[in-house]
Order: structure tokens, then C-alpha cells, then sequence
């Protein structure tokens, strides 16, 4: 098929346009009419995902993070990223990313989908003048009050992860649920707004965790990749349900880091 179309998709999904200023999105790499028969799916564009993408001759790398980030002067092979982004020319990979207009089209609402939060509403509105006031994150309410420990754990079980790290009472009852997929910094403000007893992100340190507790809200750090690895499934899903003749292969989903 060719990527035009996958690509027009692609971004009805989760329009360019959605996307923040400073963000790098779209097709970063590779040839608008390019043939595409297979797809690997990632979270961020490593050497062991471009390996893999390699390996399997996929035509076509879509990530969450873009591997292109900030001003590129020169592509090296001595780069880090200037070896990824030769290796996927030589090999023939288009390389697409959804990032910020992803989370603000979708992540959001599927990491709210995922806790089965009730009563949804968008948790830091960047997109006012839309027909529908749109965002990062959501808030909501859990199907029955918990205590925070035990909304801990269905974090834990919602999103596959092994840990969590959290900041609070663990006995204290908790109904109103923000949930802010990725880095959640300066997110507890928007969530004390609304009235939220706990804030579910990634990225919370030391200082921001204890002055939230403070300010009245808990947090549940479930790290960047805890919250935000959903994205491969959600695709993983929406290429097979809107193009059946595409083989779709996807990253193993393992934290980047090692708690011991």
C-alpha cells in the first residue's frame, strides 16, 4: 500500500495540527509514495527497535517519541542518532512519529479507557477553540471508591507494569482520578483544579511529589514508559482493523530501566 494513504490515516487520527510548537511529528524519514506491505511498531526509535525493524524487512517504522527531536546540523555515522537515521534510509524505512497530537487525540482518552474511569473530561485543555475543547490527559471517576493503595495495584494491572511509585496515604480513599500519560510534571496543578484525590503520570520528582501531598492530591508514578507504552497496542489494533493486508509487528514491551 502506498504510505500516502496510510500516512492521510495516520493523521486523521491524530492531526498535525494538534501537535505542540515544539514537537517534531509526522514523516521524519523516508519517501511519500514508498510501498508499505509491513509496519513495526515502537515507542521510541532505538538501536534495538531499527534492528528488529531491520531484520524483519519492515517497510515502515511508526514510534511515539521522535528520534529527531531538536536541530539536527549534520547526519554522522559517529552520531548516535545520525547512525539510526542513515541505517533506516540504507534500509529502505519510512519512519513516522505520533506524538504530541497523538496524546492529545488519544492517549488520554485510552489511558482514561484502560482504569475504566467514568465521567470523563479532558485534564489540561491546549486546544480551546476546537468544537470539542481538547488536550493532555483526563479526569474522571473510578467505578467505586478505593483506597489508594488499592488503586495503586489496578494501575499496576491496567497497564501491565510491575511497580509503581507512590506519593500519599496508602489507607486514604480515592474516587476522582487524573491520569496524565508520559512525563506528568506541572500536571498536579491542573489536577488539584479539579478536584482530583490522585494524579496517575510519570516523571515525578522528589520536590513536585511531596508538595502535591501537601497541596491536597496523591500522586501515582508509574513512570514515562509505564503510561505511555499503550500506544503500541491502541496502533497495533488500528493498523489491523483498518489495514488487513499489512503485516504489523511490534516491540516487546520491557521498561528501559531496572528496578532492584
Amino acid at each position: 500500500m502506498d504510505s500516502k494513504r496510510i500516512i492521510k490515516n495516520l493523521e486523521q487520527l491524530a492531526p498535525l495540527s494538534l501537535a505542540e510548537p515544539w514537537d517534531n511529528t509526522g514523516l521524519l524519514i523516508g519517501r511519500s509514495n514508498h510501498e508499505v506491505k509491513s509496519v513495526f511498531l515502537a515507542l521510541d526509535a532505538t538501536e534495538k527497535v531499527i534492528d528488529t525493524a531491520i531484520s524483519l524487512r519492515a517497510d515502515m517504522l511508526v514510534t511515539h517519541h521522535p528520534l529527531i527531536f531538536t536541530e539536527i546540523k549534520n547526519i554522522l555515522d559517529d552520531d548516535f542518532i545520525g547512525k539510526r537515521i542513515i541505517r533506516l534510509i540504507e534500509n529502505n524505512i519510512n519512519y513516522y512519529t505520533m506524538h504530541t497530537n497523538f496524546d492529545i487525540a488519544v492517549m488520554g482518552k485510552h489511558a482514561a479507557k484502560l482504569l475504566d474511569l467514568r465521567q470523563c473530561e479532558v485534564l489540561d485543555v491546549t486546544q480551546p477553540n476546537l468544537p470539542a475543547p481538547m488536550g493532555f490527559g483526563c479526569t474522571g471517576q473510578l467505578g467505586e471508591p478505593m483506597s489508594l493503595r488499592a488503586c495503586a495495584e489496578w494501575v499496576k494491572e491496567a497497564f501491565s507494569i510491575p511497580n509503581v511509585t507512590i506519593f500519599g496515604d496508602l489507607d486514604a480513599v480515592v474516587r476522582q482520578v487524573s491520569v496524565s500519560p508520559g512525563s506528568g510534571k506541572g500536571m498536579s496543578n491542573a489536577a488539584l483544579k479539579q478536584a482530583s484525590d490522585v494524579l496517575i503520570t510519570g516523571d515525578i520528582g522528589h520536590h513536585e511529589g511531596i508538595d502535591a501531598v501537601a497541596q491536597g492530591i496523591f500522586l501515582i508514578d508509574a513512570g514515562h514508559h509505564g503510561v505511555e507504552h499503550i500506544f503500541v497496542d491502541y496502533m497495533k489494533d488500528y493498523f489491523k482493523d483498518n489495514w488487513q493486508k499489512i503485516k504489523v509487528y511490534t516491540e516487546e514491551n520491557f521498561s528501559p530501566f531496572t528496578v532492584i
